[in-house]
């Protein structure tokens, strides 16, 4: 025999309220869990170099002490839907604010790697020194660290050769699908 709940009873309707409450949770829960083995599939792009490790001592040859070259760069796991990367690498410890060293935009993004003392295919922007291309660190004193910061983009940048730091970062402002940053280390002396 069938029994009908009784909603006219508040302990009946108590019941039920708690019982669908327990059943979205549970249902909420299995959302949880799914979305979280989806995020461990996700690769998230990354930018490192065989001449230093991340937060390590940029060797002296990339320096303003020694040969100035730009450092070898890899780059791992760009988004599928980038159109083109952006590279900006500036130290935040200068006396007079962040000092920029090197932006360059519009990187295919099928670039995997930024062979040591080269350019990467794309447009180079101007830096603090006063020039296009990379300026490698040259603390005034002390311990500065230079942030490599690498953008995938949803689009291809109309910025002309020659524009600053600044410039790049308003115009892809809106257009950042992903970042990733390598951090190093510089002493002179």
């Amino acid at each position: 025999m069938v029994r009908f709940i009784n909603l006219n009873n508040k302990c009946n309707k108590f019941l039920i309220l708690m019982l669908l409450i327990f059943i979205m949770s549970c249902s909420g829960q299995n959302e949880i869990i799914q979305n979280t083995a989806q995020q461990r599939e996700v690769s998230y792009m990354k930018l490192s170099s065989s001449a230093f490790v991340d937060k390590g001592s940029i060797p002296k040859e990339f320096t303003c002490d020694d040969e100035d070259l730009s450092p070898p760069l890899v780059i791992s796991d760009v988004p599928k839907n980038a159109k083109r990367l952006a590279l900006i690498m500036d130290d935040p410890d200068a006396p007079i604010g962040t000092f920029v060293h090197w932006v360059v935009w519009n990187i295919p993004p099928e670039t995997r790697e930024i062979k040591k003392g080269t350019k990467p295919e794309g447009i180079q922007g101007r830096t603090d020194f006063g020039r296009n291309g990379y300026g490698g660190p040259c603390p005034p004193s002390g311990t500065h660290r230079y942030f490599f910061k690498l953008y995938a983009l949803d689009t291809i940048l109309n910025l002309k050769q020659g524009s600053t730091k600044k410039d790049l970062e308003n115009t892809m402002n809106k257009h950042i699908i992903e970042d990733t940053q390598l951090i190093g280390t510089y002493r002179r002396g």
